[in-house]
């Protein structure tokens, strides 16, 4: 069949929903679907390589100093052309703004299912835009509410968040499907060349961490409490892969305990240097609060690479506290986390490495990929059965809620640097 897919951030973007929208691109074909992907063009690329026909760009207006956080894009006639010259079976949107209001509108109005993913907990990401406004926060979850009410059908990485979202009153089907990952390519990871790489120590003990370093992340809390590992044990580095606003934190945070010639921040790694770094570390440290699915978990377990992690969504479904890892109370203190490290390098957790692989095994990318292929082929006939007799009245309403939201925004965007000059370093 034939799936268009919506989604606001896209290659050569590196992100949870980027790479999840990447892989099932890639899976879907491989099982003999056409795929098309609608995102958006970013200034940084414009100059890259050559377009991809089965990418179709359009402009990126995603700037959070004006006031479009939520204004949808419109499509050009010549865009809204080649989605009918494509002619999709199944419109995906993967994010229920932007592009994702687009993808709305693409599917009303020609009676086409329009499947939801709901990737990210949004309420928790309004501090790019509202310095953490409730009301921001009370909208944002209205307004990804009644956008997937809109729906055919919603997809939840997790069972957490379909969990969640049906307590705030997603009355759509909900199916669980994580993104999944390539099982076979983490076990080919050659970690003794990545510490050579890096001059990390063939007998340290590796702790290690990927993702974007980002407030949202908790990664105050997790950097204390690797340091305070580190204090203890003058054998252990501590590896950071990945790239964001709290680097230099991180960096200041070690260097001001003198640790920080065993602190590695290796930056964006991607490929078979990323797939090296998991092999690399001996363990697998995650304190992020706000995932709706432990993708970079998974990726560390399916390298035979334990993990350490609070007890939060998506991560719950794939560490098993005392199997493959650990898993901490969210309200746990840093000296717990950092003594759950001494307690795994003491030997109590070597046996979790082979669990760790067996877990990741069951979410081989090309499993999820069926199963969303089944999902497809399930809604395929649906009509839009929500679809109004007059499109103007959902429409409207829709445009009503967005406005609603744009408002606040406008209200709030004057505070945002008087807030940002109060910040306060961490200790």
């Amino acid at each position: 069949m034939n799936i268009c897919m919506f989604t606001n951030t896209y290659l050569p973007h590196v992100g949870g929903v980027a790479k999840s929208v990447s892989c099932f691109e890639e899976d879907l074909r491989k099982l003999g679907h056409r795929v098309l992907i609608v995102a958006p063009t970013f200034l940084d690329n414009q100059a890259g390589s050559p377009e991809d026909p089965q990418v179709l760009r359009v402009p990126a207006i995603q700037n959070f100093n004006g006031s479009d956080f939520s204004v949808r894009i419109p499509i050009p006639f010549i865009i809204d052309e080649k989605i009918d010259e494509f002619a999709p079976d199944i419109i995906h949107s993967h994010h229920p703004f932007l592009l994702g209001d687009a993808a709305m509108r693409v599917a009303y109005r020609r009676n086409l299912p329009l499947v939801f993913t709901h990737h990210t907990l949004y309420e928790e990401y309004t501090h790019y835009v509202s310095s953490q406004s409730p009301v921001m926060k009370r909208f944002v979850i209205k307004m990804t509410t009644a956008y997937a009410n809109m729906c055919t059908q919603v997809v939840a990485p997790s069972k957490s968040v379909a969990d969640l979202i049906k307590q705030r009153g997603v009355k759509t089907p909900v199916a669980e499907i994580p993104t999944g990952v390539d099982f076979e390519a983490f076990a080919t990871g050659q970690g003794v060349r990545f510490r050579k790489r890096f001059r990390i120590p063939e007998n340290a003990r590796l702790i290690g961490h990927l993702g974007r370093l980002a407030p949202e992340k908790n990664l105050e809390y997790l950097a204390k409490a690797v340091r305070a590992y580190l204090e203890k044990d003058p054998d252990a580095w501590f590896l950071v892969v990945g790239d964001g606003p709290d680097r230099e934190r991180i960096e200041k945070k070690f260097a001001r305990r003198g640790l920080d010639k065993r602190l590695v921040m290796a930056g964006k790694q991607t490929g078979q240097e990323l797939i090296d770094a998991y092999s690399a570390m001996d363990l697998f440290v995650f304190a992020s609060k706000t995932e709706t699915q432990g993708m970079v978990v998974a990726e560390a377990m399916a390298a035979a690479t334990p993990v350490i992690a609070l007890d939060a969504s998506g991560v719950r479904e794939v560490v098993k506290d005392g199997i493959n890892g650990r898993l901490l109370s969210v309200n746990a203190p840093q000296k717990a986390f950092s003594g759950v490290i001494a307690e795994f390098f003491a030997d109590e957790g070597r046996d979790w490495a082979e669990n760790a692989r067996q877990t990741a095994e069951k979410l081989d990318r090309r499993n999820c990929a069926g199963l969303l292929s089944d999902m497809y082929a399930q809604i395929q006939k649906t009509p839009m059965v929500k679809k109004p007799a007059n499109l103007d009245d959902i429409f409207g309403h829709w445009d009503e809620l967005l406005k609603s939201v744009r408002i606040e925004w406008e209200m709030l965007s004057s505070k945002i640097n008087a807030v940002a000059k109060t910040l306060q370093p961490w200790d």
